[in-house]
């Protein structure tokens, strides 16, 4: 990393370095040796990918990452864009930060989630920044700013216990401070769901407008609040009540001994993280690469791996899920809202998960295939001013679907210019 003041001040606390990304090639190394040294489990026969991920299929891609895909060529095409690194309120935060050719452009924060990175928005920084280049309207341009979350690939080491999605939306609101945007909206999925209503709630007259995608939804135990559901929401409730939340109920309560095998085995790595793009992809019974491009995902597993955040990327699921709800006693099941803690975690509104006081920034939700996302609920939460569902798409709309999630965050933030 260069450390380059690029502030002008003097500050060392306050300094902006220029950043690229380069990994050195004896770690490269090493990941191709382990790949190569794999140790297999035994296959049950049959089961498909109903018990986890086939090891017939872990197999054939483990030997594509080890053979044929290309690190140093997606390595170049991340730093094509302007990258830096700062400190705020003691955390380390790597971002990616495009100004776009159009003086007027709205500045926009463009937040992933887990298991994401900024590698999730590189298919629509292009139209967002530069519409014009796209054949859009350059008066829907956007000055990007895409940070690694806190404990995610370069935003290492975490500050310290407590970065949840309100200490991190502090963190974020402080990073566009610095870079002297005063009004800014904020563009978010899955854990950047969590965090950019917390911006909005951090800095109100800051941030003009909260878009967020794939948000979870969740009952609180109101009198009536499951009544007269749709058959769109009767389904996302089932679908939410069925989901496999094993990855979850690691992450949220033993992020650290998890990390110990995902750390040490890149194998182990690919499969935590390709389970989820199985599972949350659009169409469901196809291959992750049906709907993300293979190498797109080896550069996000790849990233997790070389820097080796498997742990630090958990902590926030429990900051979010067992500090705040199950802490507080009882056996729950998160997804049914079951069990003997069920006031805890659902009933009484305390913590980031449950409603922690009504937002009041004009917020857009945008619903894809999978989602699980309750309108009411939503409602009940938050100031929705625009709600958008869609016919194609997933989890990962950003790579499945760029051109919908740019339609939608040029339609919304248009409104508010």
């Amino acid at each position: 990393m260069d450390s380059t003041d690029v502030t002008g001040t003097t500050d060392a606390a306050t300094a902006i370095h220029p950043f690229r990304i380069h990994i050195p090639q004896d770690q490269l190394d090493d990941l191709h040796a382990r790949l190569a040294a794999t140790r297999w489990p035994d296959e049950l026969t049959g089961v498909g990918w109903s018990r986890g991920v086939p090891p017939a299929y872990l197999k054939e891609l483990t030997e594509y990452w080890r053979t044929a895909y290309d690190w140093r060529a997606h390595e170049a095409a991340l730093n094509q864009h302007s990258q830096f690194t700062t400190t705020i309120d003691g955390q380390n935060l790597h971002f990616l930060h495009v100004r776009s050719p159009e003086p007027d452009a709205t500045p926009l924060m463009l937040l992933h989630g887990w298991p994401g990175s900024v590698v999730d928005f590189l298919d629509v920084i292009g139209p967002l920044s530069d519409p014009r280049a796209y054949g859009g309207d350059p008066a829907g341009a956007f000055h990007l700013v895409v940070p690694s979350l806190p404990g995610f690939g370069f935003s290492t080491p975490l500050a310290g216990p407590g970065m949840g999605a309100a200490r991190m939306a502090g963190v974020l609101t402080g990073l566009m401070s610095r870079l002297g945007y005063t009004r800014y909206g904020v563009q978010g999925y899955d854990t950047g769901s969590w965090v950019a209503p917390e911006m909005g709630k951090h800095a109100p007259d800051q941030v003009i407008g909260v878009h967020v995608n794939a948000m979870i939804t969740f009952p609180v135990g109101a009198e009536g609040e499951m009544d007269g559901l749709t058959e769109a929401e009767q389904r996302r409730w089932q679908r939410m009540q069925n989901f496999n939340d094993g990855y979850l109920q690691c992450n949220s309560k033993r992020p650290q001994t998890v990390a110990y095998a995902l750390t040490d085995s890149p194998v182990g790595q690919l499969a935590w993280i390709v389970e989820k793009f199985k599972e949350l992809t659009d169409p469901e019974d196809g291959l992750p690469e049906d709907s993300v491009d293979r190498d797109r995902m080896l550069t996000n597993v790849s990233l997790y791996w070389l820097t080796g955040t498997a742990a630090s990327a958990a902590q926030v699921y429990f900051e979010e899920i067992s500090a705040n709800s199950w802490s507080e006693g009882g056996n729950e099941d998160w997804s049914t809202g079951t069990g003997t803690g069920q006031d805890a975690e659902w009933g009484d509104g305390q913590g980031d998960w449950a409603a922690s006081g009504r937002g009041t920034v004009p917020t857009a939700v945008l619903v894809s295939t999978l989602d699980v996302t309750i309108r009411r609920w939503a409602e009940r939460d938050h100031n929705v001013v625009r709600w958008a569902e869609l016919d194609r798409g997933g989890h990962f709309l950003a790579m499945e679907a760029p051109d919908l999630l740019v339609g939608d965050i040029r339609a919304f933030f248009g409104t508010l210019r």
